[in-house]
């Protein structure tokens, strides 16, 4: 069953158009992300969604029932839409679990239950009695979360909710909330500018780019068989290749190479290879290059390296110690690459 369904959906500010014939469908229990770039258009979005701005064209049904579009704009606060801002905007005058019941309709026993039972989900169970200057900013966060799932709303919108935090907590907190709405069986709508936070926490991510949904799929979906270039560079890092086509096949600096997903038109093309898929070896399969640089991170290491026609690609691998600057070294590809005409 289909939760939300935004059809067509098109919005100006004057003479500038912010958004152009969106369509998108989020299924009941799961998460889409909507990721972009700032003034992409995917606030607008959310804001149109929520109620708080009127299309120009489209319409959006909420479970079933259209809540805008032609005549009809319901209010807001009638839509059953919980709302997460980026700063969690608690009210610092009540506690924790006044908090969380404020849209509660239902008093008493009924009310402290389901207060009780968000703040577990999200992993403060026993906070209730505390006051937000109290929290840290990551369970703040998570009490804003609470507050929206505690009335079971028919949607949840989350507007960048982790951008404030440390990069450690951000991973830590958005991990705790997935959970959390999974265990409630909400349907969430995060907007996002953070590709590994979309790709890593979605079910299903809608990349939008100047007003535009440009591809809707799944995570790995989208990683791997990108619409175009512009989303390929956008989600995950990239390593572009000019090439020409023969057969089913690339014919590119780093070799011969096995197109994944539809062929492009023309003979000329520009093939997108992932980091990951370089492998390194110190005489093996592979063309030669030479390793010009190589930065830790700890969990792997990027490999800088020069192929024998001067072209700089990008390796990523998790042992790569021995690869170090001015070594020669060979570099083959795994797997298949996604390919477009030449531009």
């Amino acid at each position: 069953m289909s939760e939300l369904v935004v059809a067509g959906l098109s919005k100006s500010f004057g003479t500038t158009e912010v958004l152009t014939g969106i369509d998108l469908t989020v299924e009941s229990g799961s998460l889409a992300a909507v990721l972009g770039p700032s003034g992409c258009g995917k606030t607008t979005l959310l804001r149109i969604v929520a109620g708080f701005e009127r299309p120009d064209g489209g319409s959006v049904d909420l479970a079933g029932r259209t809540v805008c579009g032609g005549s009809i704009d319901v209010p807001p606060e009638k839509r059953r839409i919980g709302i997460v801002p980026q700063e969690g905007a608690l009210f610092p005058h009540l506690s924790v679990g006044r908090n969380v019941g404020y849209g509660l309709r239902r008093r008493g026993s009924h009310q402290h239950a389901r207060v009780a039972e968000v703040l577990e989900l999200v992993g403060l169970g026993g906070y209730a009695d505390r006051m937000p200057h109290e929290l840290s900013g990551g369970q703040q966060q998570r009490v804003a979360v609470a507050r929206a799932l505690a009335p079971r709303p028919a949607l949840i919108l989350l507007d960048e909710p982790f951008s404030a935090l440390d990069t450690g907590l951000r991973a830590e907190v958005r991990a705790d909330v997935r959970s959390a709405l999974r265990a409630d069986g909400a349907t969430a709508v995060l907007v996002t500018h953070d590709q590994e936070e979309a790709l890593s926490t979605a079910d299903l991510v809608a990349v939008m780019r100047a007003g535009r949904m440009v591809q809707a799929a799944a995570p790995r979906a989208l990683y791997l068989q990108p619409a175009d270039l512009g989303v390929a560079s956008f989600v995950g890092d990239t390593v572009l290749l000019d090439g020409t086509l023969s057969g089913r096949r690339a014919l590119t600096a780093l070799g011969s190479l096995a197109i994944r997903g539809p062929m492009p038109t023309g003979s000329a093309l520009r093939v997108v290879v992932r980091p990951e898929q370089l492998v390194l070896s110190a005489d093996g399969d592979g063309v030669p290059a030479r390793v010009r640089e190589q930065v830790f991170f700890g969990h792997d290491s990027l490999v800088r390296l020069e192929l024998s026609d001067g072209a700089v690609v990008t390796a990523r691998s998790l042992d790569a110690a021995w690869a170090q600057p001015g070594l020669d070294v060979c570099v083959a590809v795994r797997g298949e690459v996604s390919c477009f005409a030449a531009p």
